[in-house]
């Protein structure tokens, strides 16, 4: 995937952002702010899955959840409209913060508001940069936090969640995911789900 000076600044000013999340990850012995991890292995994930990515993808990317812990799970009610609540508010907040660095980076309105249309989840299978996005999300998903949700969730939970991931993916979503270095657990887990 190539990058624009643009692309390089609005990824520059993105991990800036998510740098100063207090939540921490450990990975390969090094110390990460959580959300600063997550839009790198966005970025790594989608660059396998799509290396002909458009630069509009590759933003969406790269903030889909940025700055994410300004808005706490535990701020909403522990239900799933709560759940969804919580999520809805998350979509606009991270379309207005990734907007105001667009327009700082000097995109214009065209691409800004195609990043807007991806961070929200429109037109998924009618749009193939959405549709692409919602496999990367999946793919993260299932590669780097699947087995830390699995192991605080009864498997009945475990395998509805996989069942309803499976079918936010494409064929070649759900190809790549059959193909993730994932432990055996998880492996067996992906089967019982899809099977």
């Amino acid at each position: 995937m190539s990058a624009s000076p643009k692309l390089s600044m609005a990824f520059q000013l993105f991990d800036e952002a998510n740098s100063e999340d207090p939540n921490t990850e450990i990975y390969k012995g090094e110390e990460f702010p959580k959300e600063l991890l997550y839009a790198i292995r966005m970025t790594d994930t989608l660059s396998r899955f799509a290396p002909d990515a458009s630069e509009t993808l590759q933003l969406a990317a790269r903030c889909q959840h940025i700055c994410r812990w300004k808005i706490p799970r535990d701020a909403y009610e522990m239900n799933r409209v709560g759940y969804l609540r919580w999520r809805e508010e998350l979509k606009k907040f991270h379309v207005q913060k990734a907007s105001e660095i667009l327009a700082m980076v000097g995109y214009g309105h065209d691409v800004i508001q195609e990043v807007q249309l991806l961070l929200l989840k429109k037109q998924l299978r009618k749009n193939i940069d959405s549709q692409t996005l919602e496999d990367v999300v999946c793919l993260v998903f299932l590669q780097y936090y699947f087995e830390q949700f699995a192991n605080k969730h009864s498997e009945e939970k475990v395998v509805e969640i996989l069942q309803k991931t499976w079918g936010k993916m494409s064929a070649d979503g759900q190809k790549a995911a059959v193909g993730l270095p994932i432990s055996k657990k998880v492996a067996v887990l992906v089967k019982k789900a899809i099977s």
